[in-house]
């Protein structure tokens, strides 16, 4: 039985809570219960990537209203509540329920409300004489945000509350990093309640890492002791969900790859979140409209803003999301030649038959055309959907495309793979970074800081201060190298440095196809490199584990249980088969680059599944920024 996808999973738990919390039935017929939908940011985001404008109002959802902000009353509507158990979204309820703004209350808490709270909202609910109209009170267990079929983040409200650095502050209190770990573990609770299964742990020692996974082995223990109210039992499983096994779960700590999320990157999706604004599987892009036509005095160009959700229905993306940028720039190109001719046909078809701007009545004249116009006619909506989607990725592309060429990021992208990879370099360092055209201080920051954390040899203090130098004449700040400086020394009595396998790019000529004249994308300059498996780190420590593999960086891992009795600290696993399913967890912090490295890992692997999560997700230049705040004095 294949696995139903986390975000299948948290749809179908969606979708039971906008239907009053009853199972929703596709096929009923009739209208929907009309219903307001409240929820806080949280609730938002949960709800965003997984359903659309046009499925909440399938579910009869007329109006989606944020809690704080201005609600007129609809005496006569019930309302489903989505929100976070806080201080004020429960002052807020209990405001609205004192006035009386809906017919019916049914209020859903992402995350388990503590018992003072409930008794919180019953005594407004008293005190409004409400008490009928609050019809029920639900614990969702919703707090995480699901992107992919196989792709989690925490949280996207307040990441910086769990971040790389709040969790690698130097003067962090050990009750900030209680606070820290409990809200993670919280989120990761959520997510093996809506996956329904309690997995097997396995943790690096002496990592924050570690201290998640204590936390998370104790609650599951806790959960799965008080029997009448397990959320591990019965039917929330979905007989035969899970072939006979458990899922693994691999607890990593960012600390063991800082390259990887500073690395430029060469596949589609990774590349869209590198350079452009895109979270939550939204795309902002600012598209210039060229100057106004007037006469003298000319207006400049305004900024029009754009945004495109990039999502599972759209095939394009599915396809090649992971792919190498020059391929999807060629498989555009491709798509929209595919379309100009398709709809040639219908034109030509009408033409033949003399039917321009006749009614439709006369299409009816049969002959061998009819049916072929008909069908060609039965096909223009899909047809238009694929022109959307055209246009969607030739823009999304070429935005992406002229990052690269103002940036060299394809030089760079080689020549970190090199470092990576401890190849030998065709260049010297300090040509790229003092070279004023090759990318943004930051870019040159990204490329030194991947050189000081993969080389074996730290740079003597002589040459330290030639790039030091380097670096701030080309724009840098050199907070961020002053954190990895004392990251490194810290990690060098703790562990070698993670090796990334050997050399993974091949140069391939450039692209005929996308350099004809024809094409929409003029990649003149930029270098086809192609792809070559190679895993990263966290998937080398995955494959270890998962397939049982006896490897020096696995081999201390600890290993819970949580469905053992006696919780003992082992890292001698019971179970000796290699697993179906696995989901590799980054406490602090992920990035598409290593979620691809995955899929393209499991893609070799017959019937196997992973999922991956992080606790945020940030770009290169996110991550900087963190780096800088902990290399500040």
């Amino acid at each position: 039985v294949a696995v139903a996808s986390i975000r299948e999973r948290q749809t179908v738990a969606l979708k039971r809570m906008l239907n009053f919390n009853v199972p929703h039935v596709k096929n009923s017929t009739g209208e929907p219960v009309w219903k307001v939908l409240v929820y806080d940011r949280f609730g938002q985001d949960i709800i965003s990537p997984l359903l659309s404008v046009k499925e909440l109002r399938d579910m009869g959802i007329t109006l989606h209203l944020l809690l704080h902000s201005d609600r007129d009353p609809i005496p006569d509507v019930p309302a489903v509540y989505f929100v976070m158990p806080t201080e004020e979204n429960i002052d807020r309820m209990c405001q609205d329920l004192r006035n009386q703004l809906y017919e019916s209350y049914y209020l859903n808490f992402i995350s388990a409300i503590s018992r003072s709270k409930l008794e919180d909202i019953a005594n407004a609910a008293l005190a409004a004489s409400a008490v009928t109209q609050v019809a029920k009170v639900f614990d969702q267990y919703l707090n995480f945000i699901t992107l992919e079929d196989d792709m989690f983040v925490l949280c996207n409200q307040n990441k910086e509350l769990i971040s790389y650095r709040a969790i690698n502050r130097p003067d962090i209190t050990d009750t900030e990093m209680e606070t820290v770990m409990d809200t993670i573990v919280d989120s990761l609770f959520c997510f093996f309640v809506t996956l329904g299964a309690v997995p097997i742990i396995r943790c690096s020692r002496g990592t924050a890492a570690e201290m998640v996974a204590m936390k998370l082995d104790k609650k599951l223990r806790e959960n799965l002791r008080d029997a009448r109210n397990s959320l591990f039992t019965g039917d929330t499983l979905g007989a035969g969900q899970f072939s006979f096994q458990r899922p693994l779960l691999v607890l990593v700590d960012r600390n063991i790859d800082l390259a990887t999320p500073l690395h430029h990157t060469w596949t589609y999706q990774a590349l869209v979140h590198d350079v452009l604004d895109f979270h939550l599987n939204r795309v902002n892009l600012e598209e210039s409209t060229g100057v106004e036509n007037s006469p003298a005095g000319a207006r400049p160009k305004r900024k029009n803003k754009k945004s495109y959700d990039l999502t599972p229905v759209d095939k394009f993306w599915q396809k090649h999301k992971g792919s190498p940028f020059p391929e999807v720039a060629e498989s555009v190109q491709q798509e929209l030649e595919y379309y100009r001719a398709q709809e040639d046909e219908v034109k030509r078809l009408k033409s033949i038959m003399g039917l321009e701007g006749e009614d439709e009545g006369a299409i009816s004249m049969l002959s061998d055309n009819t049916a072929k116009l008909t069908s060609a006619v039965s096909s223009l909506p899909e047809l238009l959907e694929k022109k959307r989607l055209i246009d969607l990725h030739t823009n999304v592309a070429t935005a992406v495309l002229e990052h690269i060429k103002a940036r060299k990021l394809d030089v760079y992208f080689e020549y970190e793979e090199k470092i990576m990879s401890k190849t030998t370099l065709d260049k010297s360092l300090l040509d790229i970074i003092s070279d004023p055209d090759a990318g943004t201080p930051e870019d040159k920051m990204r490329l030194f800081l991947i050189y000081y954390i993969s080389t074996q040899q730290v740079p003597s203090e002589a040459d330290l201060e030639q790039y030091k130098k380097a670096l701030t004449d080309a724009g840098c700040n050199l907070n961020p190298l002053q954190y990895i400086k004392q990251w490194k020394a810290f990690a060098k009595m703790a562990s070698a440095p993670a090796s990334y396998g050997n050399t993974t790019t091949k140069p391939m000529g450039l692209l005929s196809r996308v350099m004809n004249t024809g094409s929409q994308f003029v990649m003149e300059g930029v270098k086809n490199l192609v792809l070559k498996q190679q895993n990263l780190p966290v998937t080398r420590i995955l494959d270890n584990l998962m397939e049982m593999k006896s490897n020096p960086e696995t081999d201390d891992y600890r290993y819970f249980d949580p469905k053992m009795l006696r919780g003992n600290d082992s890292s001698v696993p019971r179970n000796k088969n290699p697993f179906q399913e696995a989901i590799v967890f980054v406490v602090g912090g992920g990035n598409y680059i290593e979620y691809q490295n995955l899929v393209d890992y499991i893609k070799g692997k017959q019937g196997k599944h992973i999922l991956y999560g992080c606790s945020e997700l940030f770009n290169a230049s996110q991550f900087i920024k963190q780096l800088s705040q902990l290399g500040q004095k």
